[in-house]
């Protein structure tokens, strides 16, 4: 058994029909979706009404809690003044934008998904066991990894949130960050999802899908969203460039 699982749309789109796109190409048995289909992106209701059509079984993140509830906080840990007043106006414009029913189906999600896939139990959440918007870097200390494998009833955990794609084998339980489809920080501005095949030699498969990233960015130039968040998309979350003067 295969199973395809998406993350962190945040309102992209473009990202979501290519990454649909590719997966009508490939071999797999069920498809999952870890949360975060809102923020940041210019097209939240265009999202959710696409991944509710494709009956996508869909975990709520932290962001579409903070939409789906009006709530004054997304739950985002924001280390800068600038960027936290930047994700307050993303947080505003998006719960403007977003239809009553849309935030209904954003409040009825599930905070995690439990299966058995190839006699392994897989469990999906959007940032960790237990919190919705806890992130789980890679470097974080082992032991946290420990004390999660240990109290997690599972063998496989599959989550997102950090936008940061990578696996971590933590004794017996393999820790997986399905990346972001919408918002990828590591990089490379390619919309990022795995295949996960639980038990296999090589379980994860990170699957890298290029899209119209110019139309997504001049979508959220078109907006009163910050600019700077379609710079992010169109530089994968890297820093930008710093401009230094050079003597003669």
């Amino acid at each position: 058994m295969t199973i395809a699982i998406l993350s962190d749309i945040h309102g992209n789109l473009p990202a979501l029909e290519a990454v649909l796109d590719d997966l009508r190409g490939r071999s797999f048995d069920a498809v999952y979706c870890l949360g975060d289909l809102v923020g940041y992106g210019a097209s939240p209701n265009e999202v959710v009404s696409r991944i509710r059509a494709e009956g996508i079984p869909t975990i709520i993140g932290n962001y579409d809690d903070g939409v789906g509830f009006d709530r004054d906080d997304c739950g985002c840990a924001y280390r800068e003044d600038g960027e936290r007043a930047r994700g307050q106006r993303s947080l505003m414009w998006t719960r403007q934008q977003t239809t009553a029913d849309h935030k209904a189906y954003l409040r009825s999600l599930v905070p995690q998904i439990r299966l058995e896939a190839n006699g392994r139990r897989v469990l999906l959440v959007h940032g960790s066991p237990r919190r919705m918007n806890e992130y789980l870097f890679e470097d974080r200390p082992l032991s946290s990894f420990e004390r999660l494998a240990a109290a997690s009833d599972a063998d496989v955990i599959v989550f997102g949130h950090t936008h940061r794609p990578y696996t971590k084998l933590v004794g017996d339980v393999l820790f997986v960050n399905a990346g972001s489809i919408g918002k990828p920080k590591d990089g490379d501005w390619r919309a990022c999802y795995i295949l996960l095949t639980p038990g296999a030699a090589d379980p994860v498969e990170f699957i890298r899908v290029p899209y119209d990233v110019g139309r997504a960015a001049a979508a959220i130039r078109s907006t009163d969203l910050p600019h700077e968040f379609a710079d992010d998309i169109e530089r994968g979350g890297a820093p930008a460039p710093t401009h230094t003067e050079v003597e003669p």
